[in-house]
């Protein structure tokens, strides 16, 4: 650590020797040392304020804090919370320091369900293996399996906005196209979606439109699936073909899995049903390193978890929220480089603390399966709809499964 003052023991006085006495910190650029503060971990840099108190009024500025959250949780969260009700309710600039501190401490998630049975809205029907995204302020959902293992091909859009709605309006959109299917994967990307692109289009008559288009991605495609999982690596859309993916290790084949995006070039796998039925619970990192692509298992010790809780799972959901029934959190950033070097990643008690459960207050969601989750662009406010649930239908029968229309929303700071 550096220290902010140099002490001579010297007599002698003048510009000259007071420059001297000057440490080589205190004489940097301020811009220049925030360049340097923000190749530190948050906290380095507040152990950096307790030593060099001169530096203090900058290590706890919130224009500082800003550009660690930037760092940390990703320009498009950070520029969705300042152009978030959270923002208007400040009416300045945005606590970022505290909020840095409460994404950090995150243990519980508030839980509202946005369902009212008795109201006279127009809501989708129970449905699971849907698709639903956030599109332009917008929920997009589509598709999916109802009773009877009938697909659906309606297509329904709420209009959400900056913040929460409490009580958010479904509109039907007659977009005709694509045709009906379930156990199918839509990402967002920019503000379309991939292989059937579709744009939301919110007009000043509170009518919202949705417009579909195929993709024409030449011959070459992966076979017909169903209970697949995808994700956006960036934000870059390309009309060009698809490129399979051939490295070893690779994971092994598996449906009902998540695959989730971090940090931009990474994406991380977990859980599913493999070839012989088998729950999975192992998570793998995709890297695209240096314009190659590699797979590498992340060993972890299974935490102490309550009787009856599992954390192998299949038709999960698996979605970023700020910063990083039941709400398990993988902490992406205690996942290792894949450059580690094996040896180093089996070592003894390492990741150990990978997983957390995060406690449910408030409205406690069905245990569920095969719904759908998504995040709002901040990653406050994470979306779950449908699914399967289980159904005790007399006390001497055995469960039935049924589908789900609670339409819910947790919140995360």
């Amino acid at each position: 650590m550096a220290i902010c003052y140099s002490m001579e023991e010297s007599g002698t006085s003048g510009v000259g020797n007071n420059n001297r006495n000057r440490a080589p910190i205190t004489s940097i650029a301020q811009d220049h040392l925030v360049t340097i503060l923000l190749l530190l971990p948050s906290d380095s840099i507040l152990s950096f304020a307790m030593t060099c108190k001169r530096f203090r009024a900058l290590i706890f500025s919130d224009t500082l804090w800003e550009s660690i959250c930037r760092r940390d949780w990703g320009l498009k969260s950070v520029d969705a919370l300042k152009s978030s009700d959270l923002h208007f309710q400040q009416q300045q600039q945005l606590p970022w320091m505290r909020l840095y501190k409460q994404v950090f401490r995150l243990g519980s998630v508030s839980c509202h369900n946005l369902t009212y049975p008795d109201s006279e809205l127009l809501v989708p029907r129970p449905r699971a293996s849907h698709s639903l995204n956030f599109v332009s302020d917008c929920l997009v959902l589509f598709g999916g399996g109802c009773e009877g293992g009938r697909h659906l091909d309606d297509t329904w859009v709420s209009f959400i906005g900056k913040g929460f709605q409490k009580m958010p309006k479904w509109q039907k959109v007659n977009s005709g196209i694509p045709s009906g299917r379930f156990g199918h994967t839509c990402v967002v990307m920019v503000v379309q979606n991939d292989t059937w692109v579709g744009q939301v289009a919110c007009h000043e008559t509170s009518v919202i439109t949705l417009s579909w288009k195929l993709l024409d991605l030449q011959s070459v495609a992966p076979p017909s699936r169903g209970a697949h999982a995808a994700c956006s690596v960036d934000d870059s859309l390309c009309y060009g073909a698809w490129r399979e993916i051939l490295t070893y290790p690779s994971p092994p084949a598996r449906s009902g899995h998540s695959l989730t995006c971090i940090g931009g070039r990474s994406i991380v796998l977990f859980g599913g049903r493999g070839l012989g039925y088998e729950v999975l619970n192992d998570v793998w990192v995709l890297d695209r390193l240096e314009g190659y692509d590699k797979w590498a298992q992340i060993p972890y010790e299974l935490p102490k978890i309550p009787e009856g809780v599992s954390l192998p799972r299949v038709g999960h959901s698996a979605t970023p929220i700020v910063g990083k029934d039941d709400f398990w959190v993988l902490d992406v950033s205690a996942i290792p480089s894949i450059s580690v070097q094996p040896s180093t990643l089996n070592s003894s008690g390492l990741l150990a603390k990978m997983w957390k459960k995060f406690e449910a207050k408030g409205h406690k969601p069905n245990c569920r399966s095969f719904h759908q989750a998504c995040a709002d662009p901040s990653g406050r406010y994470l979306y779950v709809f449908g699914g399967m649930i289980d159904r005790l239908v007399q006390a001497a029968e055995s469960p039935d499964l049924s589908f789900d229309r609670n339409f819910s929303c947790g919140a995360f700071a």
